[in-house]
């Protein structure tokens, strides 16, 4: 198993993200699940630790264009390099004791997977899994080998070695793009813009499957301008049939801020729209702006209502049975 990390004296650094934290003997990473244990090498303290765990829509990830309608183990620990004050899963995302939940093995959760019926694969998720990418990587290793997929949600902090041995595991990604200002990065997460654009080239360079969320959030990333620079990234950088999800915010952990109004993300949709082929709001009822329409004749081939998806005018691998054009490379026909 990799190294990630490298020690001199009583000092390691970890080198798994951006951040680079120099560790003491005894003492953690900002993440607080990466340790200095004093024998040359930063430990995972959460090998195999769950917090939560559970069969999800495929949708919830969410991502919308790999196998739609079909389900996935989701899997998450404790602890994220960012440290955003309007996180959603703050309570598990902080990484400090107690730490309740189960010990698991990779194996295990394979077989779980493996049991439900119509199931995907696994997804990582809930908290940052970057920060136990050890474990990730030997879940996602064994899951590849009974057939299965893997998904990893993400904020996409994270270094390029690392990523690279994810890319040869994992198959498909949702990375939160939170700001396209390097200041609001600093301010609201700790981290900075530049390496999230590197993972985001680097998952589209490798032909991996990626979907991209960033939440609306009043006041900080709601501007026409924010939104229509993030979409035309997206477009240059990733393709523009990199999916987009503009997710609506609620009050979370430090935040208090009134949740996005509905009629602001559906402008946004709509500026959005003008770079990318599939865009969608989430975390709010908008009719239509979460169905799939085909880029090529604009057909509709998908509804959605919350998790239910609906296809139509579809062939069985996925493309538009009136123009032809693929919709899903990553499709398995109801049917």
């Amino acid at each position: 198993m990799a190294n990630y990390s490298e020690c001199s004296g009583n000092t390691c650094r970890c080198l798994v993200c951006p951040h680079k934290c120099n560790i003491s003997t005894g003492s953690s990473g900002l993440c607080a699940v990466r340790q200095n244990e004093g024998n040359g090498t930063v430990a995972l303290t959460t090998f195999g630790l769950v917090s939560g765990y559970g069969s999800d829509p495929i949708e919830k990830k969410p991502l919308y264009h790999f196998y739609p309608g079909s389900t996935i183990l989701s899997v998450g620990s404790y602890g994220c390099n960012l440290s955003c004050d309007f996180c959603q899963n703050w309570h598990i995302s902080n990484g400090r004791n107690p730490m309740p939940g189960k010990r698991m093995k990779p194996e295990q959760i394979v077989s779980d997977a493996l049991d439900i019926p119509g199931n995907t694969g696994v997804a990582f998720t809930y908290n940052e899994p970057v920060v136990w990418i050890e474990f990730m990587l030997a879940t996602a290793g064994k899951a590849r080998e009974s057939g299965l997929a893997t998904v990893m949600v993400s904020n996409g902090y994270v270094n390029e070695k690392p990523l690279e041995d994810i890319l040869n595991v994992v198959d498909a990604f949702n990375i939160d793009l939170k700001f396209f200002s390097n200041e609001s990065y600093r301010k609201y997460t700790g981290g900075t813009l530049r390496p999230v654009l590197r993972s985001l080239s680097q998952i589209a360079s490798s032909g991996r499957h990626l979907e991209v969320t960033t939440l609306v959030i009043p006041g900080l990333n709601d501007s026409d301008d924010e939104i229509k620079d993030i979409a035309a990234w997206i477009a240059s950088e990733c393709g523009r049939d990199t999916p987009l999800h503009l997710s609506r915010y609620h009050p979370a952990h430090k935040r208090t801020t009134g949740p996005t109004a509905v009629g602001k993300l559906v402008e946004l949709h709509r500026l959005a729209s003008e770079s990318l082929s599939y865009v969608y709001i989430g975390n709010a009822y908008s009719p239509g702006l979460s169905d799939t329409r085909c880029p090529g004749c604009g057909t509709t081939v998908t509804t959605r209502t919350g998790y239910i998806t609906d296809f139509q005018n579809l062939t069985d691998s996925g493309k538009c049975s009136r123009c032809g054009h693929t919709v899903y490379r990553h499709f398995t026909s109801p049917g």
